[in-house]
């Protein structure tokens, strides 16, 4: 039986110190860096796909492998680090490395990574159009408002011949970046867990992996255009507290995420929507 706490980012706001306090697993105390490494290991995750790779490990490999986990899913791209750093949860799975440095920078957070295990192509998306060049001047385009994946959609867009950026443009593009806009293309900037739900109210929309899968479509067949997984630093990943990669635990884990049997599950369900990275 699949065991899985869903946890929505409403619930979360309201009820982050208590969770923080009684979060069932974690009985090392992060701020005393005890290694108290006992009881399940507890990953919080974003739904889709990695809660499902997470299940998959649960209920067919770590048993097996002396392994007692627990999944926490989470809808939101900041809980799951800040209740990894206060230790709450014994580890995340949603991310990638261009988000997490940033995140770190910015909350003063200690999170790294672990082992990459799959790459979520970023994609454009529309209700509207079938093709790129069928989106009209004017029209508005969807992208995810935090810095790292409105600059990770801003390079689609540039990629595929939509805009043009400055040359100087970083990893925390945003419009004012845009040299060139050719068909004068308007942003919503949106929550990236919104992306996929704008779709009816934009003309396109570029969506993550995770969100796209989630509302039921196929990045492979669905996409106007799909990011290319050739040298991407995108590659999502386990990641710890600093200091915790010696979680024997972890360790585990970290072994059956990139195991044979994971990297066939990966291919056989997601059907190049997720790619293993390994």
């Amino acid at each position: 039986m699949r065991n899985t706490v869903k946890l929505t980012a409403a619930v979360l706001a309201a009820g982050a110190l208590t969770f923080g306090l009684t979060a069932c697993g974690s009985d090392k105390d992060s701020a005393s860096g005890s290694s108290d490494y006992s009881g399940p290991l507890v990953v919080a995750a974003s739904p889709t796909p990695h809660a499902e790779i997470l299940d998959y490990i649960k209920d067919n490999l770590a048993k097996k492998a002396g392994l007692d986990l627990e999944v926490k899913e989470f809808t939101d791209y900041i809980t799951p680090n800040t209740a990894t750093e206060d230790g709450s949860v014994d580890a995340n799975y949603f991310q990638n490395k261009p988000y997490l440095d940033d995140f770190n920078k910015k909350r003063g957070t200690h999170i790294v990574p672990v082992v990459t295990v799959h790459l979520e192509p970023l994609g454009l998306y529309s209700h509207k159009v079938k093709s790129v060049d069928a989106l009209k001047s004017g029209a508005t385009v969807a992208v995810p408002n935090d810095a790292v994946n409105e600059a990770r959609a801003l390079k689609l867009l540039a990629a595929n011949g939509l805009i043009t950026l400055k040359a100087d443009a970083g990893s925390e593009a945003t419009p004012q970046d845009i040299a060139k806009n050719p068909k004068n293309l308007r942003f919503k900037e949106v929550e990236a867990a919104q992306t996929a739900r704008s779709l009816d109210d934009v003309d396109a929309a570029v969506i993550n992996g995770n969100y796209a899968i989630s509302a039921g479509i196929k990045p492979a067949k669905d996409a106007l255009v799909l990011e290319s997984a050739k040298n991407s630093p995108y590659g999502n990943f386990l990641a710890v507290k600093k200091g915790n990669e010696k979680d024997p635990r972890v360790k585990k884990l970290a072994k059956l995420l990139t195991s044979p049997e994971v990297k066939k599950f990966i291919e056989d369900k997601y059907q190049g929507s997720v790619i293993p990275s390994f």
